[in-house]
């Protein structure tokens, strides 16, 4: 496993934090029907920086990666479901 330095570590968190003031500046502005895409595409940005660096999945073997790519499809599936069940009563 790669030990990474602190400067990598700041430069994430720094990242992240650029991301949460452009999720609440997105939030702030009405864009339209892109106003519940745009935060989620950030999220999705912070969450895969969380999930490589500070978790360390970047440097684990693919059988992880693959595991839980799984399930983020099958959680992705349930939830879709649930909003479809919702949205048809």
């Amino acid at each position: 496993m790669n030990a990474l330095s602190y400067r990598t570590y700041i430069v994430v968190w720094l990242g992240l934090v650029a991301f949460t003031i452009l999720t609440v500046i997105a939030a702030g502005i009405d864009i339209g029907r892109l106003n519940v895409i745009v935060p989620l595409l950030i999220a999705a940005i912070k969450t895969i920086l969380v999930l490589s660096f500070f978790m360390h999945l970047k440097y684990e073997s693919w059988n992880l990666k693959i595991m839980l790519g799984v399930t983020v499809v099958i959680l992705t599936i349930i939830i879709g479901f649930t909003f479809l069940d919702i949205s048809f009563r």
